[in-house]
């Protein structure tokens, strides 16, 4: 909105011209996500707070976590109002990638809303039905995905649906350009065409998976924010680098109109982060429940298939990884000892392996920074990539 303000009366404002720079508005992006968060942020908790959102403790977990009992949850919902309101301030509305990701991004969060509406209000200790929860996750999810096998390979939107006329004229066996590919990072040529069914495909497990593995990880104070941030400040500069010919040209990764303008976004989901980080630090007076925690992975997905690195998100956001790979094998190691000799056995103490850690002696605090230096050593070598090739 302000772009077009300022294009509006650039001519009588020349200093509004500073608007035509994606850096310029990702950086008030986000301030402005953090002073919005900062400012809303009490407000927002003693919302909750009267609404009775106390998050229920297992009480099979660490004992430590049981005077966490009756902390405010849903606390996504400030991350989500500074995210929202600052990408449309300063992004440009014509560009077609804002709008899917954050159409997905709120999507996301309102299935997390229901859940823990259900939850902490409606005191159903299932929330939403993991069936229903996952066929809301998987309709958005498909949408997205083939909405940007044509967004992604067309470059415009006026191209968008003819790539798609084309593909259904074609029996649905289009293969997509080059830019649409499964990139290989450290490799300046190797990457596999997906064609379209293989896009759509790889993206949804990329959307989906991703929001579940973040949502996995939100166990401890700050435990998820900080590598969301992280991470997504990490693909914000992935974005405007594979949105600028010259940049994109030199560092052999594909180049795509219009993804530039993501840096707004994931700067808007930084600075709101962060805002959300000052309440949600240890002791934490609010948790971000999965309306945040399902939003943000989506986010994070929907980001990274746009600018092709899904692999480097995988590599990235291993913390993210590492915490759903630990529930998988356990859940399925219990499953199969129970069957074959009638008692189920662990691999971990605990799963999620962040609650491994607390019931081996670590603190809480102590498991939280050690996550964030790993993640801050796997941003940084996911961002190697751009040059290691």
């Amino acid at each position: 909105m302000l772009l077009w303000l300022a294009q509006f009366f650039k001519q009588d404002l020349g200093v509004l011209r500073l608007f035509n720079f994606i850096t310029f508005r990702a950086v008030f992006a986000t301030m402005t996500a953090l002073v919005i968060g900062l400012s809303a942020g009490p407000a927002v908790i003693r919302m909750l707070t009267k609404m009775k959102v106390g998050q229920a403790v297992r009480t099979d977990g660490p004992q430590t976590h049981l005077v966490k009992s009756g902390t405010p949850t849903m606390g996504g919902v400030l991350v989500l109002i500074g995210i929202g309101i600052s990408t449309l301030l300063w992004c440009d509305w014509s560009n077609r990638f804002i709008w899917v990701v954050l159409i997905v991004t709120l999507g996301y969060g309102a299935i997390g809303w229901v859940d823990d509406y259900r939850k902490v209000v409606r005191k159903d200790p299932n929330g939403m039905r993991s069936g229903e929860k996952y066929f809301w996750q998987s309709l958005i999810g498909i949408a997205a995905a083939v909405y940007l096998a044509f967004t992604v390979s067309a470059p415009s939107n006026e191209k968008v649906w003819e790539l798609f006329i084309v593909w259904v004229q074609s029996g649905f066996s289009m293969s997509l350009p080059p830019k649409a590919d499964l990139i290989v990072p450290f490799f300046k040529t190797v990457s596999y065409p997906l064609g379209v069914w293989g896009f759509i495909t790889l993206t949804y497990f990329v959307i989906v998976g991703s929001s579940n593995a973040v949502n996995l990880t939100d166990g401890l104070d700050g435990l998820a924010i900080m590598p969301t941030v992280m991470v997504g400040a990490a693909l914000g500069i992935f974005a405007y680098l594979t949105g600028h010919a010259t940049y994109s040209r030199y560092l052999f990764i594909p180049f795509i109109p219009g993804a530039g303008e993501l840096l707004i976004f994931c700067g808007a989901m930084a600075g709101a982060g962060l805002a959300f980080l000052w309440f949600n630090a240890h002791p934490a007076q609010v948790f971000m429940g999965d309306v945040g925690a399902l939003a943000l992975g989506g986010a994070l997905g929907t980001v990274a298939v746009i600018v092709r690195q899904e692999i480097v998100l995988f590599i990235m956001g291993g913390i993210f990884v590492v915490e759903t790979l630990s529930v998988m094998l356990q859940v399925s190691y219990f499953k199969y000892t129970k069957r074959k000799y009638g008692e189920g056995r662990r691999i971990l103490r605990m799963a999620p392996l962040h609650h491994h850690f607390e019931q081996k002696g670590w603190k809480e605090t102590q498991v939280v920074v050690r996550f964030w230096i790993i993640t801050i050593m796997l941003v940084l070598f996911g961002l190697s990539t751009l040059k290691l090739r």
